[in-house]
């Protein structure tokens, strides 16, 4: 199938069954192809089972060391992976849809704020228990599923619990939120961030690894160790300056940015 459409770039985006298939058929073809780092697969499958990082990173090296350009999503990315002995690493920032996350009318929650707001998977590598076992102030809410939510709602029955809806849903469950929760430690650039900021909901998140480099040095975030106080503290940032911030990743820049790393093919 590659070969009958002859693509002018090859990309491959991810280190599955599909991405080792592209990977060996393009080495055996001699064709130069990009990848993507997307996520951090050691920190998810420690987390799960156990597995030494050590391990789980040397197969992802092997995965990537053939490819002209590893994309990486942020510097710090970028830094790690080289860092662990990954080769022509570049950066491929993120971008969200301007038009379809934006700030709206922030209706149906009246008399239950502030809104704490979680979006995305409910399982143990994206730390939503450290999200609902806060002391905060009224309303948390859930949208997402996952192999932790049953465990969520037994813990937690004082949230509320939704599952993700189309794009322009999402964006009204954003824009009624008053801080958006990410209470992840494991992301590299997590595209939740940027539609939050969006809509115009600061973001409350750890200082790691993709909060750091999303926020930045803008008031548009809270970035704390103790989780709760970086929720205290974005109650007080502006939402204009959130979705200020998040107009400096248009999904054009992400498209030219992707474009300029990738390697013109020659069929022979």
């Amino acid at each position: 199938m590659i070969d009958a459409d002859s693509p002018d770039a090859i990309h491959i985006a991810t280190e599955g069954p599909l991405g080792w298939a592209a990977r060996r058929h393009y080495l055996a073809r001699r064709l130069p192809f990009t990848t993507a780092y997307h996520t951090r697969f050691p920190e998810y499958i420690a987390a799960r089972f156990g597995v030494p990082l050590a391990w789980t990173y040397a197969l992802l090296r092997r995965f990537h060391a053939p490819a002209s350009r590893v994309m990486a999503p942020t510097p710090s990315v970028k830094r790690d992976l080289e860092a662990r002995g990954f080769a022509n690493v570049a950066l491929w920032s993120r971008g969200v849809d301007l038009a379809v996350f934006r700030p709206v009318e922030r209706d149906g929650l009246a008399g239950e704020r502030p809104v704490f707001l979680y979006v995305g998977r409910v399982t143990v590598e994206k730390n939503v228990a450290a999200c609902l076992a806060l002391d905060l102030p009224d309303t948390k809410r859930v949208v997402g599923e996952g192999s932790q939510i049953a465990d969520m709602r037994l813990r937690h029955p004082e949230a509320r619990y939704a599952s993700v809806p189309p794009p322009s849903e999402l964006a009204r469950a954003y824009a009624a939120a008053d801080i958006f929760v990410f209470p992840s430690k494991t992301d590299t650039f997590s595209p939740v961030l940027l539609e939050a900021l969006a809509c115009g909901t600061p973001i409350a998140a750890y200082p790691v690894t993709g909060p750091i480099d999303v926020i930045g040095d803008w008031d548009a975030g809270a970035l704390d160790e103790d989780l709760r106080a970086a929720c205290l503290k974005a109650l007080s940032l502006s939402r204009e300056w959130a979705r200020a911030h998040a107009e400096r990743f248009s999904w054009e820049a992400a498209a030219e940015e992707f474009a300029r790393h990738l390697r013109p093919v020659r069929w022979p």
